[in-house]
């Protein structure tokens, strides 16, 4: 198999859903490809710029195309799809977080967000997605730790469904929001 920059990806992601975030390194990466840790610096210049690609790959999935017709509809549509894209992979939210804080990443996880909320006469398109953003990681974050810290036995039980639920009614939340802030018609 060729070296390449989506093979070393694959393999960090593959890494990142068996050992954590934590246990992510360049090493463990050059190893699970069968080369040296040098290898990799061809394709991927140092750790931040994997993790950010891996991060790109996870958000990604989340960003197909939708309907724009139905501002509801978008907005639900992309934040489930955002939610299981990052529920997929071990510490993803974590990642993605990281990754968009830092600026790393190439691919917004808003994706055509903003600009759908601008064509519907929101005020402040920015900050809408950026409150629906941060309400998705936040999120997923705490079902991803209660999850394995319920694994572990240090909690007990995790119920999937509940945060499942409680997602939903936060995303309904969210979008009564968009809507009770929109400017009157004219």
């Amino acid at each position: 198999m060729a070296l390449t920059k989506a093979a070393i990806v694959d393999a960090g992601l593959q890494i990142l859903d068996t050992y954590g975030l934590g246990d992510l390194s360049m090493r463990r990466v050059a190893d699970s490809l069968g080369v040296q840790a040098g290898a990799l610096y061809y394709h991927v210049p140092n750790k931040q710029s994997l993790l950010a690609a891996i991060a790109d790959d996870i958000v990604a999935t989340a960003l197909q195309a939708s309907d724009h017709s139905d501002l509801d509809e978008f907005l639900r549509g992309w934040a489930r799809r955002l939610r299981a894209a990052l529920l997929a992979h071990r510490d993803a939210a974590e990642l993605v977080a990281s990754a968009h804080a830092f600026g790393l990443g190439s691919i917004d996880p808003t994706g055509d967000g903003r600009e759908i909320l601008a064509t519907a006469g929101s005020p402040h398109p920015a900050a809408t997605m950026s409150a629906f953003l941060h309400f998705i990681v936040g999120h997923v974050m705490e079902e991803q730790t209660r999850a394995q810290m319920a694994q572990l036995g240090l909690i007990d039980g995790f119920d999937a469904d509940a945060a499942a639920a409680d997602f939903e009614w936060g995303l309904s939340v969210l979008i009564a929001g968009v809507h009770a802030m929109q400017p009157p018609p004219a």
